[in-house]
């Protein structure tokens, strides 16, 4: 058992410290699984990675399934949810129950990191550690990401270059045939994993013939390219060598898609995954095991963790938590329609992560910046603002019942909250059908989530109707503004023209007209517009541009102003993160 340390008196990355010494060596926390020590990669003492292919050949036909719960949350605001300190705590929760859990989280990206929002790791008493290596590379995976997108990008442009500057005899000396690429239909973008705005748009190639392919190009934020949703969406090792070959780089002068089997680098980006297909084991501070893979980001991309790391958790375990990106309009809607679709497994309970502070902000209370004071009315009693926010609550708990099952609505606690409070969110929360507990994980650890634990035990052991939101057969236009209708609370949906054209064009393919969609919007609303909060009603969803990521098997339309590469903020989280030189430790995360 972990010593017990005071979070209002320590910072994450203090706490974290301080329990690395009472960590469990990670061969203990697989062994607890029923891991041999082949299936086992250690890296260091207390993280390893899974051998996946070896446990599903062992384990795959055992008939064994733990109970699913998956993590959302309301609509996120400046002042956060804590749904990740909010899995974790769940997570310790049910291991106080003497419940065998275990919880799939997705790897912190950079860009977030050494900017605003921080770490993926939870916080308080609530963590995944050891913080740092978890926050800074970890086994790889990102890297690994990294690299075989740009190798792709790199393979694309050096044969542009090539065929404007040889003839097809020259070509055939290489075994090329000549593929026309369009430098105006280049889909492919290079990656980062920082908030690097400068590098949105950039033109490539400039000097001689010799120096590349003159064209406009750019970079989006690695968690956004299709690479990271393959890795996520992938089976096996098998299915993601296969999907990787059906990535479209560009498409030719004739219309022709060009994929990254067409340049034949399809197999050297495998080769730069295969480690990155095996998830990361770690542990909470309470010593629960933790699976570690791909991730994050749902407003541009999947926002899941790994349909791998999925299988595995639920033939290790008795309980399996894992976590959605951002609200349920989003996370949770992808891992209902897309993730469940792709993994077979089905939810048997979905938690609602808000606070009080955040649901009087959709109230209409005063804007908030981070790292500023707080206006009184945050801190303060307030049951008319917060009642006027319990709209957006409302309206997560009626997306998640539209899946067919009754959500377990968690009030993280905070030390401002009241009872009259939570009385008042408790009371709309069971009147509009969902269970409620209050939860206190952040300072407590897992004894502070037992409530939460308790509602969750009870929610897995009720039956649901759960089925998804529309059919496959379905044409992409209607299962958008099914999506857009029925659960983002919109009137319908728009399409540029540019979009349109490229709607007709999947839609008119057998193979494309069945992918599942993948929305891209902003997460700061249910509509498209980050300024309206709460639950706005009387809109319409613009969609600028449909993109197709065929190797991970779905189509992203893109609405709104979102952007697939972030910004850093004047203020950024990197100008507090240090090392001491005298220990060698990280200073500063959080």
């Amino acid at each position: 058992m972990m010593p017990k340390w005071n979070p209002v008196e320590m910072a994450d990355w203090q706490i974290a410290e301080a329990a690395e010494p009472h960590l469990r060596p990670i061969a203990d926390v697989a062994a607890g699984l029923g891991l041999s020590a082949d299936e086992v990669i250690p890296y260091g003492k207390v993280i390893a990675k899974i051998d996946a292919a070896a446990v599903l050949a062992r384990l795959g036909d055992s008939g064994r399934r733990a109970r699913y719960i998956d993590v959302t949350a309301i609509t996120p605001t400046p002042l956060g949810e804590g749904k990740t300190t909010t899995t974790l705590g769940l997570v310790q929760g049910l291991g106080r129950l003497g419940k065998r859990a275990m919880g799939t989280v997705r790897q912190p990206s950079g860009g977030p990191t050494f900017n605003i929002k921080g770490s993926a790791a939870g916080g308080g008493l609530a963590q995944v550690v050891p913080l740092a290596p978890l926050s800074l590379g970890l086994t790889g995976d990102i890297d690994a990401i990294t690299n075989a997108n740009n190798l792709a990008m790199t393979a694309l442009t050096a044969r542009m270059q090539h065929e404007r500057n040889y003839d097809d005899a020259r070509l055939a000396q290489s075994n090329l045939s000549r593929l026309s690429i369009d430098p105006a239909r280049v889909q492919m973008r290079w990656a980062i994993d920082f908030c690097a705005q400068a590098l949105r748009n950039v033109e490539i190639g400039r000097g001689g013939p010799m120096d590349g392919f003159t064209m406009d190009s750019g970079f989006y934020i690695t968690v956004a390219s299709e690479v990271m949703a393959v890795l996520a969406m992938a089976s096996d090792l098998a299915d993601l060598r296969a999907r990787l070959g059906k990535i479209i780089v560009a498409y030719s002068t004739s219309g022709r898609p060009v994929t990254t089997a067409d340049l034949e680098v399809d197999g050297a980006m495998a080769a730069w995954l295969m480690r990155a297909v095996n998830p990361t084991l770690m542990q909470t501070l309470e010593g629960q095991p933790m699976l570690v893979h791909a991730g994050p980001f749902a407003n541009i991309a999947i926002g899941q963790s790994s349909v791998i790391a999925d299988k595995l958790g639920s033939l290790l375990t008795d309980y399996l938590v894992t976590e959605s990106g951002f609200a349920s309009d989003i996370g949770f809607e992808k891992f209902w329609n897309i993730k469940c679709r792709a993994s077979g497994l089905r939810p048997d309970a979905v938690v609602i992560v808000a606070t009080v502070r955040a649901l009087k902000l959709h109230g209409g209370g005063p804007a908030v910046q981070a790292g500023r004071p707080l206006d009184a009315v945050y801190t303060g009693e307030a049951l008319g603002l917060l009642e006027k926010g319990c709209e957006n609550l409302l309206a997560h708990i009626g997306i998640v019942k539209r899946s067919g099952i009754r959500p377990v609505v968690c009030l993280n606690h905070f030390h401002t909250d009241t009872a009259a409070e939570h009385a008042l969110v408790r009371k709309i929360a069971e009147a509009a059908g969902a269970r409620f507990a209050v939860s206190s994980h952040w300072l407590k650890g897992g004894e502070g989530a037992a409530e939460l634990a308790e509602a969750v035990i009870a929610a897995c052991d009720e039956p649901n109707t759960f089925a998804f939101l529309s059919e496959l057969d379905e044409p992409i236009s209607s299962r958008i503004a099914t999506i857009v209708r029925e659960v983002y609370g919109g009137d319908g949906v728009s399409f540029s023209d540019e979009a349109a054209a490229k709607l007709a064009a999947y839609e008119a393919d057998p193979v494309t007209a069945r992918l599942p969609v993948c929305m891209a919007k902003t997460q700061y609303s249910l509509s498209h517009d980050a300024k309206l909060a709460g639950r706005p009603k009387g809109w319409t969803l613009p969609v600028r541009d449909v993109l197709l990521y065929q190797g991970a098997g779905f189509v992203v339309p893109v609405a709104g102003d979102i952007k697939l590469m972030p910004g850093t903020a004047s203020n950024a989280a990197f100008r507090r993160i240090d090392i001491d030189t005298a220990t060698g430790k990280v200073r500063g995360l959080f």
